[in-house]
Formats: C-alpha cells, structure tokens, sequence
C-alpha cells in the first residue's frame, strides 16, 4: 500500500513512522515545513524535503537572526505555496492514504485540497494539545471544524480526544489510543535505569511557555527545602521563563538544586532512571510521552491530569498522583509530600508497561494499516 505521511520532521514522527518499516508498505513522507534535509533517521522512506524556499540565498540565515522583519518580508516572495506543493506531490505519488499528524500543523495547510479530492482517504494523528487546547482558540476552532468532518480515520493519544473529535463532526472509523510516537524501546532504556534503592532524586520537567507549568511546581518545591534536602532536585528542558524565575529565587542557592535547559533525549532518559520521582505539569496535554517515559524508567509520577487524559492511565495514589490544577501550589505541594512518603518498591506498572513496548504496539500498528487496504 502506498501511504504518504504529512507532518513535521520530530522525532515522534520519526519513531511512528519506523513502525512500518519492513511491513510491506511503500511510505512516502511531504515534510509539512519544507525546510528540512533529508533525514538518516527514516532513510527508508522517500522523502519530500527541502522544498520551500525559491532561492537559499547567501546570508539567508544572517538576515533571519538579525533582521526579522526584513527576512519575513522577503520570504513573502522566496517561498513556494504549501497546498500547491502538496497537490502537485499527492497527484505524483498517487497513495492509497494520505496519514497527518497534528491537526493544525499538518491538517490545516492542505485542507483545501483533501477537499478537492474527496475519496482520497486520509487518517489524522491528535497529538497532545492538539484538540484539548486549540479547540478554546477561535481560529483554530474553524479549523477543527473543518477538517475532522473530512477525516476518514483518527488515531489518538487519549480516549478524551476521541470524544472532542466527535464533538466537532468527525464520523469516520476510529483506529485506536497509541502514544503519539508509538512504543518505546524498553531494551534500549533499560540499560539506564539504576536500583531504587539507590535513587534519591527528584526530577521536574522544566516547561513553561503556553502549556507549561513547571514554575508552580517550583513554587511548591521552594516551600519544603527542609523535607526535600536528602534529595536531588534536578529541572530538566527549562525554558527562559523557568531560568529567570529560578535566577531570582533563593532556588539558586540550593546546593541539591539543579536547572538544565534543553538536553538530548538521552540524556533525558539517563535523569529519569536515576529518579526516585518524576514531575510534569502542564494546562493542556495529551497522553505526556515524557510521563510514559518516566514510568519506563521506573520513576513514580506527578502528573496534570488536563481533561481526565492522565487518568486514563494513573489510578491517583496506586501507580501515581494526579494534580488536578496545575496552578495550586498547595495542591502540588500535598503531593510531592505524600510522593516521598510512598513505598515506591511496591508500586506495580508492569501491564502498564507491557501494553506501552515498541514492539507489541508496532504490530497493533501494523495490523491497523493492513485494514485500510480493504476498507
């Protein structure tokens, strides 16, 4: 079967896309940005790359740094329309489906033309905040409402985005909740994780921005310096917001405080098998893959529950807790509290676990996309 993937060059993509591999499959990928080279990592599947730009003009990168406003002028005119591209690239390829992943990064921009081409059939992957959040932004909005009506077949992250789906007239065949960029290599992880009974750490995710709210749990974290000083404390993925407000808090001056800004997944991994707990904190998410990860890890959870999608997979106070206002710092503070005072040896997530590894959902996954050829 031919299947032409539509989205942005990341790594969930990546890793959805790698599911395939070997399936019998001919996978073809238009790179929604058109700026990316091609990428090694999925270098089995043909690649529309590096497309948008009429001319890569010398000092191009020089201008974007140091004159915004000039750059963003001239690329009113130095770059190629996206829904043309994709047309004229879906009329050569010619796929049995067309799979994008984000509605508004790569359902949006090639709307009109999956409109012109109403058998074509096209499957779109919620990711994250996709829905929960765009759907309260008016723009958005009319987006959402006119592109899910035309969705043959939806695949979510959570069971809650199924439902908003439905709200916004999406009426096709629903193929199931996977984590955005499927399984996770539990053999690879495994290598990283240390003993419980030698984790004494503590590790926050460090967003901030529309969705984040690590600065909360730091809020909370500054409350309990003398319940937490036989632990490490280390933020990780910090934006400039989380730096500033750490930069003016006495925080800096902990000597078992650590701030990291953005840091390879590795080395993500690496943090997160030597943690005792794990802390995420956001207004609006999907299923959190760096949650899922942690858990892997064999970390305990501290979790936002957005919408209830959290709870689809954390019983609160068996295999984990869920904060249900990401902006109540005596909430998180209850929690953390009580987080350190679990026995975590006896917290149980194998079928969790189980359910979540590369290769058993790679082969869920396989068998869906053998569905559609008949369908």
């Amino acid at each position: 079967m031919k299947i032409l993937m539509v989205s942005i060059p990341s790594l969930h993509f990546f890793r959805w896309a790698n599911q395939l591999q070997d399936a019998g499959h001919e996978v073809y990928w238009f790179d929604i940005t058109g700026m990316s080279k091609p990428v090694s990592k999925i270098s089995w599947i043909k690649q529309k790359v590096d497309w948008k730009l009429k001319w890569d003009y010398p000092g191009r990168i020089f201008v974007k740094n140091k004159f915004p406003k000039l750059y963003e002028f001239i690329q009113q005119f130095n770059e190629k329309d996206t829904a043309k591209t994709f047309e004229n690239y879906l009329n050569e390829i010619q796929p049995e489906v067309v799979h994008s992943f984000a509605l508004y990064l790569s359902c949006s921009p090639i709307i009109e033309v999956m409109e012109k081409n109403p058998t074509q059939k096209w499957i779109y992957s919620s990711w994250g905040s996709d829905l929960f959040y765009f759907q309260n932004e008016p723009t958005y909005l009319k987006d959402i409402k006119r592109v899910l009506p035309r969705i043959n077949y939806l695949f979510t992250d959570c069971k809650r985005d199924y439902e908003i789906a439905k709200k916004y007239r999406f009426e096709g065949r629903f193929l199931g909740v996977f984590p955005g960029g499927g399984g996770f290599e539990l053999n690879e992880m495994e290598t990283y994780k240390l003993p419980i009974s030698q984790r004494k750490t503590i590790l926050i995710k460090g967003f901030q921005g529309r969705s984040g709210r690590a600065i909360s749990v730091l809020r909370a974290i500054f409350s309990l310096q003398t319940e937490l000083r036989d632990f490490e404390l280390i933020v990780f993925g910090a934006d400039p917001q989380v730096f500033e407000y750490v930069n003016n808090s006495e925080l800096k001056y902990w000597k078992n405080f650590q701030i990291l800004g953005k840091i390879p997944h590795e080395e993500v991994l690496k943090l997160m098998g030597k943690s005792l707990i794990y802390i995420g904190n956001s207004n609006s998410d999907g299923m959190p893959n760096s949650m899922l990860e942690a858990i892997f890890m064999g970390a305990f959870p501290i979790q936002s529950n957005p919408g209830g999608a959290t709870a689809e997979l954390i019983q609160n106070g068996a295999n984990g807790l869920l904060i249900e206002d990401c902006e109540d710092e005596k909430e998180i503070k209850r929690l953390v509290l009580q987080a350190i005072k679990i026995d975590t040896f006896k917290i149980k997530n194998e079928d969790l676990i189980a359910n979540l590894d590369f290769q058993f959902v790679k082969e869920k996954v396989k068998e869906i996309y053998k569905t559609l050829h008949y369908d």
